[in-house]
C-alpha cells in the first residue's frame, strides 16, 4: 500500500485547550491566538464548541467569537457539537464546515463526562449526523478513552473498534480515538491502529493523544509508522479532562510538529511560527504551558543563534 509522508496536525487549542482552563479568555483574547494559529499554516483547526454555556462557561461566546473571526482561504474550521440543541446552534454558524461528535469507548468514563450510556450517546450522534446532513455539513467522531479508562482500567481493543464500526455505519467517515489521560504506549497504538484499519479499510483514522507520561509524541510517531495521517495538537500542550483524574494537557502541536518534520514526515506547518503561537497562547491563559519546542526557541534566540 502507498503511504505518503505527509501528515495532517488539526490544532484543538481554541476548544479542547482553553475549556480545560481556569481562566475565561474574553473573545478579542481568543481572536489574537486564533491569528498567531493562522500565521502557522494550520489548515485544519477546532475553533469552538456548542455545548451548552452553563456546562463549558469558557466557550459560551461561540457565536461572538465566529461573528468576529477571519478565516483564512483554505483553512478547515470544526466545533464539537454535543447534541440536537448544539446542532441547531451549529447550523446557523457558516464558517463552521466540519461537526465533531465526542463520545468514550468506556461506559463508566461516557456515564461520568456526559451522564449517558454509549448506546444512548451513539443514538445522539446519529441525531447529529442527520442535522449536519441536512446542513451541509462534514462530520466526524472523536472516541475519548480508546487506550486506558481512568476508572475502569485498559479498554478492550473489541469495545473501541465495535463503537467506531458504529459511528463509521452512521456516516461518520473521519475518526479519531483519543488517550484521554495519557497512559498509552506506542505497541498499544499499533495494535489498535492495525485491528481498525482491518476492521474500517475506509475510514480516515487519527489519534488524539495526552502526555501525562511522556509518551505522546512516541506514541503519534507509532500511529504514523503506521499509516495513520491525522493527529490532533494543541498549541503549547493546553488541555485536559476534568473527568479523567490525573490527566494532564493534550500533547503539544508544536511538538508534535518538530517531532514529525525530523522524522521526515512533512507537515505543511511553520515551525518558528508555532513556536510564536505557543508563547501566545501562554500569555493569554497566564500560566506556563508544558510545551517543550517553544522554550528551544527562546533559547535559540536569546543566545544570538
Amino acid at each position: 500500500m502507498f503511504r505518503t509522508r505527509e501528515v495532517t496536525l488539526r490544532e484543538v487549542g481554541l476548544r479542547d485547550g482553553l475549556q480545560a482552563e481556569d481562566r475565561i479568555l474574553p473573545t478579542a483574547d481568543k481572536l489574537v491566538l486564533l491569528d498567531a494559529l493562522a500565521a502557522t499554516g494550520l489548515r485544519r483547526l477546532e475553533v469552538t464548541s456548542f455545548v451548552h454555556p452553563k456546562a463549558i462557561p469558557q466557550l459560551a461566546d461561540a457565536e461572538d467569537f465566529l461573528a468576529a473571526a477571519h478565516k483564512p482561504p483554505g483553512q478547515v474550521w470544526s466545533a464539537l457539537v454535543p447534541n440536537e440543541r448544539g446542532a441547531a446552534r451549529a447550523a446557523k454558524a457558516d464558517l463552521i464546515d466540519e461537526w465533531t461528535f465526542f463520545l468514550s469507548a468506556s461506559e463508566a468514563h461516557n456515564q461520568a463526562n456526559v451522564r449517558m450510556s454509549v448506546e444512548d450517546s451513539l443514538r445522539g450522534a446519529a441525531l447529529v449526523a442527520e442535522a449536519a446532513s441536512q446542513a451541509g455539513r462534514a462530520i466526524s467522531g472523536v472516541v475519548a478513552t480508546s487506550f486506558v479508562c481512568p476508572y475502569a482500567g485498559l479498554t478492550p481493543v473489541e469495545d473501541v473498534v465495535q463503537v467506531a464500526r458504529r459511528l463509521f455505519g452512521l456516516g461518520y467517515r473521519r475518526l479519531l480515538f483519543g488517550d484521554t489521560i495519557g497512559a498509552a504506549s506506542p505497541a498499544m497504538v499499533r495494535r489498535l491502529v492495525r485491528a481498525l484499519q482491518d476492521a474500517l479499510p475506509e475510514a480516515e483514522l487519527g489519534l488524539h493523544f495526552h502526555n501525562t507520561r511522556g509518551q505522546a509524541p512516541a506514541n503519534a510517531l507509532a500511529g504514523a509508522d503506521e499509516g495513520v495521517r491525522l493527529f490532533d495538537g494543541s498549541i503549547g500542550g493546553m488541555g485536559g479532562c476534568p473527568y479523567a483524574p490525573g490527566a494532564t494537557g493534550n500533547v503539544a502541536t508544536e511538538d508534535l510538529c518538530w517531532l514529525f518534520e525530523a522524522e521526515g514526515y512533512a507537515t505543511g506547518l511553520d515551525l518558528p511560527a508555532m513556536a510564536v503561537a505557543a508563547r501566545t497562547a501562554e500569555r493569554l491563559v497566564g500560566r506556563p504551558l508544558p510545551g517543550a519546542v517553544m522554550r528551544t526557541f527562546e533559547e535559540v534566540s536569546c543566545s544570538g543563534g
